[in-house]
């Protein structure tokens, strides 16, 4: 099998996989990142969202071949217990989740729109959120969080 290069969380990496398996697989199983999660499987739901050269992209649609020589990053690039990312404050300050199962996704949405929108209004990050499903009905302290973030990294 060929090698597939690409720089995740920030580090050069290179999987010898089938190029057609799809990315969520490779970080879960094995590379052991396991904060995207699966959920629908056909890019409907969200759950596995990460950031592809800073887009949000669904990684259990993506295939391998697809990220090659390019950025990825997950809900465990995005910040760390010492440093977390300003999202990831704003959301426990809000309160913003329960189950958890969609959280990494509609951080890692949240953090592709902040990248492109530093200051997105309620509608902006309603529409950046659309793609990803919460059951729970957490989707105003969400938003709440995501403008408190936005704000927390426009002061600094």
């Amino acid at each position: 099998m060929p090698n597939v290069r690409f720089r995740l969380n920030g580090v050069e990496t290179e999987i010898d996989a089938d190029p057609d398996t799809p990315l969520l697989t490779v970080l879960r199983s094995q590379l052991g990142l396991t904060g995207s999660h699966f959920g629908c499987g056909a890019g409907e739901c969200g759950a596995c969202t990460v950031l592809l050269d800073d887009h949000a992209i669904n990684s259990c649609d993506t295939p391998l071949w697809s990220v090659a020589d390019k950025a990825v990053t997950t809900i465990e690039g995005l910040g760390s217990v010492e440093k977390p990312h300003p999202l990831q404050r704003a959301f426990i300050a809000e309160q913003a989740l329960q189950c958890g199962y969609c959280l990494s996704g509609i951080m890692m949405s949240a953090a592709a729109l902040l990248k492109r929108n530093t200051d997105p209004t309620s509608a902006e990050i309603k529409a950046a959120l659309d793609r990803n499903l919460c059951r729970c009905g957490s989707h105003n302290r969400m938003v709440r969080a995501i403008l408190r973030a936005a704000a927390e990294m426009r002061a600094s």
